[in-house]
């Protein structure tokens, strides 16, 4: 997989699964572009402003000229709906779905031949816990953007997306339930995003486009009945 001297665009890359998507990059010789609240060395800012937004994109474009990869990865705020205020659910839904689009939109003009965005949603655009619904929303949001996309830049770009499951960012080695409840028998970490990234912006996978895979150790696959595999609930 061949990344020297392309441009790579990793929202929320400072820290998590985006730093480690943008140092593997970094590794292939790519010239990253993070956009980020927190502190990086290229670009601070809010992913839900519109202007913020405007400015990051005129920059990439002023210093590279093009664009070969967008990684659509800044979390969204998480909160449910006994919490959560219309401000907070329309926040999570300008960072997790708004600011996808509107990057997307900003450089098809700019995209190079068999570029590729790449859009991380997560194992939660299929299930939830309680008081989750705005990171939920987001979530599944972006996982249907990757598809609407993948249709009208068809020709273009390959859009794909990817639904996380648990993944441990400090790389912690679990054992005891919370490893064997994973039916690989671990809990996963970024670097098993990030090789998936760098897969699907690869020329090895341009057959590849419009697609969501879901990398959670085959938890969302899973059955569970009461006492079954040492199953159980008290209700």
């Amino acid at each position: 997989m061949e990344f020297k001297d392309k441009v790579v665009i990793v929202t929320g890359g400072a820290n998590g699964i985006g730093k480690c998507i943008s140092e593997e990059f970094a590794k292939a010789g790519a010239h990253v572009c993070i956009i980020d609240l927190c502190e990086n060395d290229y670009f601070q800012g809010d992913l839900a402003d519109k202007d913020t937004l405007e400015r990051f994109a005129e920059k990439v474009i002023s210093e590279y000229g093009h664009v070969d990869v967008l990684v659509n990865n800044a979390i969204p705020l998480s909160r449910g709906i006994a919490e959560a205020s219309y401000e907070d659910f329309e926040y999570a839904l300008k960072v997790g779905v708004t600011a996808p689009f509107y990057l997307s939109k900003l450089f098809v003009p700019y995209f190079s031949k068999g570029a590729s965005i790449i859009n991380i949603s997560s194992s939660r655009d299929r299930m939830s816990q309680p008081q989750t619904e705005s990171y939920t929303a987001a979530k599944g949001g972006i996982a249907a953007l990757t598809h609407g996309l993948a249709m009208s830049l068809a020709g273009m770009v390959r859009v794909n997306s990817i639904s996380p499951g648990w993944i441990d960012t400090d790389y912690t080695v679990y054992e005891g339930p919370d490893a064997v409840q994973q039916p690989v028998g671990r809990v996963g970490n970024p670097l098993d995003i990030a090789n998936m990234v760098l897969f699907l912006c690869s020329d090895k996978a341009g057959f590849i486009t419009g697609e969501n895979i879901c990398i959670d150790g085959g938890m969302t696959k899973q059955m569970i009945y009461h006492n079954d595999l040492g199953w159980s609930l008290e209700g």
